[in-house]
């Protein structure tokens, strides 16, 4: 259903923005018999639930008033932080990720993993530099993007 969140993104946006927020992530979708629209939004120092509320306030406005209505069935508006281990979804969040500490799983192993966690130190045209801990010594893994299914934050333990 990007149809409906290519409808919805570019009257979402700025009112996230407005709020000195940023918009995460958009997500439409059928849990069960219900639909939901889901919204992820984040800001410096981290969203509360004050936050959520006014935005899911404002944009619930806005999309009540859409003409045509994008929508092809009655839906559940939620408004919320993307987490602590939120997926980074396009290169300007990766990017905006040095520094942090951040999960990638492969499509095909890399370095003989399936996985790697640890600190991204840079961001290149082709790939990102990873430092890792294996066992008790760090290294420097250079991953190439193409071969990165998913990324997102994670929490070091």
């Amino acid at each position: 259903m990007s149809r409906v969140i290519d409808k919805v993104q570019p009257l979402v946006e700025p009112i996230i923005e407005s709020l000195n927020c940023q918009l995460v992530d958009i997500e439409y979708l059928k849990e069960g018999k219900h639909w939901f629209l889901r919204i992820y939004a984040d800001k410096e120092g981290g969203i509360d639930l004050d936050h959520c509320a006014l935005i899911s306030e404002r944009v619930s406005e806005v999309l009540d008033a859409m003409q045509p209505d994008p929508f092809p069935a009655a839906y559940f508006l939620e408004v919320s932080s993307p987490g602590a281990e939120r997926p980074l979804k396009n290169e300007e969040q990766i990017q905006s990720a040095i520094g942090e500490f951040v999960h990638f799983d492969y499509y095909a192993p890399q370095y003989g993993e399936k996985q790697h966690e640890g600190v991204l130190l840079d961001v290149t045209d082709d790939h990102y530099l990873l430092k890792v801990q294996i066992k008790t010594v760090s290294k420097e893994l250079e991953i190439e993007k193409k071969s990165v299914a998913k990324a997102r934050l994670a929490v070091k333990f």
